[in-house]
């Protein structure tokens, strides 16, 4: 088939090697356009847009599909479908009634719930057993359209966003290389009206671990931002990031170092951190970080000094 591929950040790239590997003709991919990066603020190109060149596909970075120029040049591609996945600009009428069988979107999450920017994150930090994959024929709602497939996979106890996003992806690469082998023979199916919720984008301000909250919450947190944006905390004055954990017995002050292993009192219960990150460090494991920063029993995270 003739495809128009539309995707952006590392989720994406999978299902681009996996469309080019099931033999389908990739005549233009879209990405969001390169932006200043790294110390030297040079431009730097989306993931997929780096893959793209890498696979000699023709790239385009619009920064609008709203313009009778885009959306023309859109057109005569003269694609079968576009495949859209996390692409980051909105597909206005014009570009959605484009290709032969529209737009097919892969959506991470079981849709309706967790409509929106941030699926992945929203369903760990939501505490969810199980979330996936649709694929889903875009119309002008935010993720309204009909499901035209859907694969579910059980989010583990101990799993991060990070190790979810890439089950995800590939489960995602999977989907829609069997939705392309018959298009016309899928059946969408609405999308019920009960259960709908909205995964609104992950902001900086949710990301301070409040030590007063259930230790389920406080997990699910660390592990829901991990890798990204990262949940943190201070520890003697400095900021650290808490990237993986676990729930486990214990209680004690709110925010105090329960023992040497780096399990954590909250307000009902504790939590073990995993992983750890520095402000300027990589992050490492528990016993790695504990070995070069100790944090011995009674300190109190959260606090601008140790107690």
């Amino acid at each position: 088939m003739r495809i128009v591929f539309m995707g952006t950040p590392d989720f994406s790239v999978p299902v681009l090697d996996a469309l080019v590997e099931a033999g389908h003709e990739i005549v233009a991919v879209y990405s969001q356009p390169p932006r200043p990066a790294g110390r030297g603020r040079k431009d730097r190109p989306t993931p997929v847009h780096a893959r793209a060149v890498a696979l000699g596909l023709d790239v385009r970075h619009p920064t609008s599909l709203r313009n009778e120029v885009a959306q023309r040049d859109f057109a005569a591609l003269g694609a079968d479908v576009a495949v859209v996945v996390a692409y980051g600009l909105i597909l206005p009428q014009p570009i959605l009634d484009a290709p032969r069988y529209g737009c097919l979107n892969i959506h991470a999450s079981l849709l309706p719930r967790w409509r929106g920017a941030a699926p992945i994150h929203r369903a760990v930090m939501a505490g969810d057993a199980e979330t996936g994959v649709c694929i889903m024929q875009m119309e002008a709602g935010l993720d309204t359209g009909p499901v035209l497939l859907r694969s579910a996979t059980p989010i583990g106890e101990t799993e991060t966003t990070g190790a979810l996003h890439d089950r995800l992806s590939g489960i995602g690469a999977d989907l829609i290389v069997q939705a392309l082998e018959n298009p016309g023979g899928l059946i969408p199916r609405q999308q019920p009206d009960e259960g709908v919720t909205y995964a609104d984008k992950i902001d900086k301000s949710e990301a301070r671990i409040d030590w007063s909250r259930p230790a389920t919450e406080v997990d699910r947190l660390i592990r829901g931002l991990s890798p990204f944006p990262g949940a943190w905390t201070l520890i003697g004055g400095d900021r650290v990031k808490l990237l993986g954990s676990c729930v486990v017995d214990g209680s004690g002050p709110v925010g105090t170092a329960l023992d040497d292993r780096f399990t954590i009192a909250c307000g009902q219960g504790a939590v073990r951190i995993s992983r750890a990150q520095r402000a300027g460090k990589g992050a490492q494991d528990a016993a790695d970080f504990l070995h070069g920063s100790a944090v011995p029993v009674g300190t109190r995270l959260g606090e601008t000094s140790c107690s």
